[in-house]
């Protein structure tokens, strides 16, 4: 006999509000740090960009997107084991990759300016 179950429709709302909240912090953050940088051009700005102050609400982005995506794979019919084995490796995938190129990102900054990101010179 198969019971059905009411699909986690709430954790699918309460990841998206954390991943949106998170974001705004995050955003809130990195735009304070780099106009802070442009203010008095210290190298030392943009290496404290890459600790914890930047790293939390990324981590709160990137752990809402899990829960939204394994609530998304559940409310589609997923077992709730296979939804988060599926959402769990991709989250830390694509959030390593981002990471990375934020760093990269702002050692370009930090090395040319903002000149360095100018992207309309490349067409």
């Amino acid at each position: 006999m198969y019971l059905y179950y009411s699909p986690p429709y709430i954790l699918l709302i309460a990841g998206l509000l954390a991943g949106i909240t998170s974001g705004l912090a995050f955003e809130a953050t990195l735009k304070l740090a780099v106009s802070d940088w442009s203010k008095n051009r210290s190298t030392r700005t943009l290496a404290n960009l890459k600790g914890m102050q930047l790293l939390m609400p990324f981590l709160g982005i990137c752990g809402g997107v899990c829960f939204f995506l394994a609530a998304g794979l559940e409310i589609f019919g997923f077992p709730t084991w296979l939804g988060y084995a599926i959402a769990l490796p991709l989250t830390l995938f694509i959030g390593l990759l981002i990471w990375t190129q934020l760093a990269q990102v702002l050692r370009q900054l930090e090395k040319g300016g903002s000149q360095a990101l100018d992207l309309d010179s490349f067409g």
